[in-house]
């Protein structure tokens, strides 16, 4: 199983940004794809953004020009920038891995909060 250590929440203004951070126990060369979801309070965990070995990003419309996913091979890290929070992103990220063999494995989550 992989380990994924999340970093980077807190509590942030409308309109602000912050940055997550998700490393990885393992080389990115091993990970298929990587990924963030979002889980607001008393809601189901849906996915928010992904980006695969190859580089290819996707991302939920809601966030779409707001968010942005990176990945950095060297740092075995991949990263959320979110700008232009709202109140809306509130809840808890938690980052994944699709091993290439193997299960999903989750991060243990990072709480973000956006005032209004």
């Amino acid at each position: 199983q992989v380990q994924l250590v999340e970093s980077g929440g807190g509590l942030v203004q409308d309109g602000g940004s912050l940055r997550l951070s998700c490393a990885a126990s393992v080389s990115m060369f091993f990970l298929n794809a990587v990924g963030w979801y979002h889980q607001a309070p008393g809601k189901q965990r849906d996915l928010v953004a992904s980006i695969t070995k190859g580089g290819s990003t996707n991302y939920v419309d809601s966030v779409k020009g707001r968010f942005t996913i990176s990945r950095d091979n060297a740092k075995n890290t991949v990263y959320l920038q979110m700008n232009s929070l709202k109140p809306e992103d509130t809840g808890v990220y938690y980052c994944y891995s699709d091993q290439i063999l193997g299960p999903r494995s989750w991060g243990q989550g990072t709480q973000v909060t956006v005032s209004s």
